[in-house]
């Protein structure tokens, strides 16, 4: 019974009720989002990197390094020899060395030269035909196949560099003779091949052309005389190759630690650290959501203030129905629940509307960050610990915005209040 008038006098002033629950809906969608976001984020980030303590790549910043060949995200740093690479790839305290090449890409798809140990990497295993042995075989990700409605068997033709728009190079067709498995990770966005097909085509590719091609994606000119070197589609000499690349894994702790200073001193190249990399990126990341974290709270501050203006201003009004209740027999501890009941009303409404919001806000972020990054977020998950601690948080402001028109409520003196009327 008092639930129900409880609900019945929230709806008695329409505005103020919907403005109490708009300014709790923005801060719980806020930080709902965050929540997700940070978390989901970190996950994606982690898991990518695991089992890669260095990566050997051009000299520049080693977080560009670090986005480009791990997480494919930004234009690499600049190639790398890949006779000097191999040096270091082949040292006793490499456990797996995984070459990656930059090569073209496929409506937006990155075209990688690589091994097949990219694949074990990462866990992807070929659903349908078998991994690429000869040059121009490919096998595409999970995603590039459902996106680009690819099977084994297709053969298509990339465009150069990494930019969509790039030139087509109809000189040679891709073969696509494998399908991988999903795997959540930076895999599934990718078409893989072996290395000598992305030399091959850059050398037919500046075969055809007298003038060199300054490869702004990069990051800096070709300078080797690769055109001296006619290819067949099977030996392509080493001679002056160049790769974007290679995922290092160590034995012991030890390269991992010397390897950074020692690249750079003895070697044109650079050996950055993931962990490293991606911490300093979750600082920059983290100072943003704490400042939007903060906002949101200021805001549900704001919507606690608004609760209480709403409940002491029609305590004034309701003075009378208040002392009739009291005559009809109610108590004074159901007028303090009466009040406190209204409060949480609007905080519940407000929290569950907010989560709602929160996740329809995520999957529209989910949608722009894959056309953007190749990431996507799941706005279906839920993290109870923090969730939770954010849903006693908003009945907490409802119980403190309900205190005071409560406990008055309830001090009420039904002869003094019916004398008056």
């Amino acid at each position: 019974m008092i639930t129900k008038l409880a609900w019945k006098n929230t709806w008695f002033k329409p505005l103020n009720t919907t403005l109490s629950i708009i300014l709790l809906t923005a801060s719980v969608a806020i930080i709902t989002v965050l929540i997700l976001l940070q978390k989901q984020f970190e996950e994606k980030f982690s898991s990518n990197a695991d089992g890669i303590d260095l990566v050997l790549g051009a000299q520049g910043s080693p977080l560009q390094l670090i986005l480009s060949s791990v997480y494919q995200v930004d234009a690499p740093t600049g190639n790398i020899d890949y006779q000097e690479a191999k040096k270091w790839m082949t040292n006793p305290f490499v456990k797996t060395a995984i070459p990656l090449a930059f090569g073209d890409n496929y409506h937006g798809f990155k075209i990688v030269g690589t091994t097949t140990d990219y694949m074990e990497k990462y866990a992807a295993k070929v659903v349908s035909g078998k991994a690429f042995e000869k040059d121009f075989e490919v096998v595409v990700g999970s995603e590039v196949a459902k996106k680009l409605n690819l099977k084994t068997g297709d053969k298509f033709f990339g465009s150069h560099g990494d930019a969509e728009e790039g030139e087509v190079h109809e000189e040679h067709a891709y073969h696509i003779v494998g399908v991988l498995s999903e795997t959540g990770k930076v895999i599934d966005n990718l078409i893989l091949s072996n290395i000598q097909s992305v030399w091959a085509m850059h050398d037919s590719h500046e075969h055809g052309e007298a003038e060199m091609h300054d490869h702004d994606h990069e990051g800096h000119d070709h300078d080797h005389a690769e055109a001296d070197h006619h290819h067949d589609a099977v030996g392509i000499s080493e001679e002056g190759k160049e790769i974007t690349a290679v995922l290092l894994k160590f034995r012991n702790k030890m390269g991992i630690v010397t390897w950074p200073r020692m690249i750079p001193q003895n070697t044109k190249m650079q050996a950055a650290s993931p962990a490293i990399e991606i911490n300093r990126l979750f600082t920059l990341f983290g100072v943003g959501l704490q400042a939007l974290q903060y906002l949101a709270y200021g805001i549900m501050l704001i919507s606690g203030i608004s609760i209480f203006i709403a409940l002491y201003n029609t305590l004034k009004e309701r003075k009378y129905e208040f002392a009739l209740l009291r005559v009809n027999g109610a108590t004074r501890f159901q007028l303090l629940y009466l009040v406190v009941i209204e409060s949480l009303i609007l905080c519940v409404l407000g929290y569950l509307s907010g989560t709602i919001v929160g996740r329809v806000a995520l999957l529209f972020i989910s949608g722009s960050s894959e056309e953007e990054f190749k990431m996507t977020f799941n706005p279906f998950e839920f993290v109870w610990e923090k969730e939770g601690f954010l849903f006693l948080l908003t009945i907490f402001v409802g119980v403190l915005a309900a205190v005071i028109p409560a406990v008055k409520a309830y001090k009420l003196n039904i002869s003094k209040t019916l004398a008056n009327a």
